[in-house]
């Protein structure tokens, strides 16, 4: 038994990790592949110091894997299928709200970045 509290606590770290809307946004982006944080910035819209400061707690959670290309930093998902993960949790929020709800909307267009259809 003391192994499946080991491993709930990971989980529960993991969950932790991810209880940030920017954080899970960075996952989003990273999904469609490598980003410098500029790019990242922009998409996400905030200053760049706080896409840095998600992007050290993110890295250093191993969640995120960096590669340098001269003075930019390059990021990407560690473990990509962790996308589909956050995916499916977006389809779980959705399936939890009223259909015509902002927030099922707002779920639909985010599974649609993610590359999932309005019915996940």
């Amino acid at each position: 038994m003391p192994h499946r509290l080991i491993a709930a606590r990971e989980l529960g770290i993991l969950m932790g990790v991810l209880a940030h809307p920017e954080r899970i946004c960075l996952i989003e982006e990273l999904q469609a592949g490598e980003r410098d944080v500029a790019t990242l910035q922009a998409a996400l819209g905030v200053a760049q110091s706080k896409v840095s400061k998600h992007l050290s707690m993110l890295r250093a959670h191993r969640i995120v894997a960096e590669r340098r290309e001269g003075r930019h930093v390059i990021y990407r998902l560690a473990h990509p299928d962790l996308a589909a993960w956050v995916a499916d949790g977006l389809t779980f929020v959705k399936a939890a709200q009223d259909a015509s709800g902002a927030i099922a909307a707002a779920a639909d267009a985010s599974l649609a970045q993610w590359g999932h259809g309005p019915d996940g």
